[in-house]
């Protein structure tokens, strides 16, 4: 690559009369020794693996970027018909996106399994940890939902805010169980026990719910740089907190007698 002074090169035959130096020590004109053309090629050639490579980038807005990849990937592979010794690699964002998803399907039912087992160890027995565990996929229900009615997909965020809701639930399980076995023990008939162990508990329950859902409103309803990511992990978690909610205030004392009888 030769860069000449601007004005030499305004005027491409004049090129031609540069003088280069040959082997035997010679000057002779360019226009001897090469064709000099106008000509239209890369601004540069970037090499990856000592392989040439072209990147061609986008950006998306308005939807999410898994399906965008899933449908451009149908598109190139009937439209597009690559010649030999060439490869397509979709990478960027959505190269991390699918390692998040790889690592994620790692860390979260590691992280359901800590939480049985921490609740177990907390109660001593399987019964009430599993019976609190049922919070989970009843939250896991409503932060499904939350994504539907707003038209927002499983994002990476999601399945944080998925993580993030799960531990609300479960605490919000802990603090009415733990508060009921501790009226049994105080000698309370299981059934005054129940019911004054969940009037008791309404409050805290409610207010945690409603603090976190107050806290991740703003976040749900972001429109401003970074919104994409705000909105899914919000949304996960104010849905989510809902049908918790109402499951420990409403289902878990029912299936706490329940167990009791079994």
């Amino acid at each position: 690559m030769v860069r000449l002074a601007e004005k030499a090169s305004q005027d491409p035959t004049a090129l031609g009369s540069f003088l280069i130096p040959t082997a035997h020590g010679e000057l002779v004109p360019l226009s001897r020794v090469a064709t000099i053309q106008l000509d239209s090629g890369p601004a540069q050639i970037s090499r990856e693996h000592v392989q040439r490579r072209i990147v061609v980038e986008c950006n998306i807005r308005g939807r999410d970027l898994g399906s965008f990849v899933a449908e451009a990937q149908r598109a190139v592979s009937q439209g597009v018909a690559l010649p030999a010794g060439y490869e397509l690699i979709w990478g960027g964002q959505f190269e991390h996106l699918q390692e998040a998803s790889r690592r994620l399907a790692v860390v979260v039912p590691i992280t359901l399994l800590l939480i049985l087992g921490v609740l177990s160890v907390i109660f001593g027995t399987m019964r009430p940890a599993l019976l609190i565990f049922l919070n989970v996929p009843l939250a896991m229900s409503g932060g499904v939902l939350a994504l539907w009615v707003r038209g927002l997909p499983l994002s990476i965020s999601a399945i944080i805010g998925f993580i993030a809701l799960f531990g609300i639930a479960v605490l919000n399980g802990v603090v009415l169980v733990s508060h009921i076995r501790q009226l049994e023990t105080d000698g309370l008939p299981i059934e005054h026990a129940i019911v004054q162990g969940a009037m008791d508990r309404l409050r805290p329950v409610l207010m945690t719910a409603l603090v976190a859902s107050l806290g991740f409103l703003p976040m749900a309803l972001a429109t401003s740089v970074g919104a994409e990511v705000q909105r899914p992990l919000a949304t996960v978690v104010i849905g989510g907190l809902a049908t918790a909610t109402a499951l420990t205030l409403i289902v878990l004392p029912a299936l706490y007698r329940w167990t009791k009888r079994g």
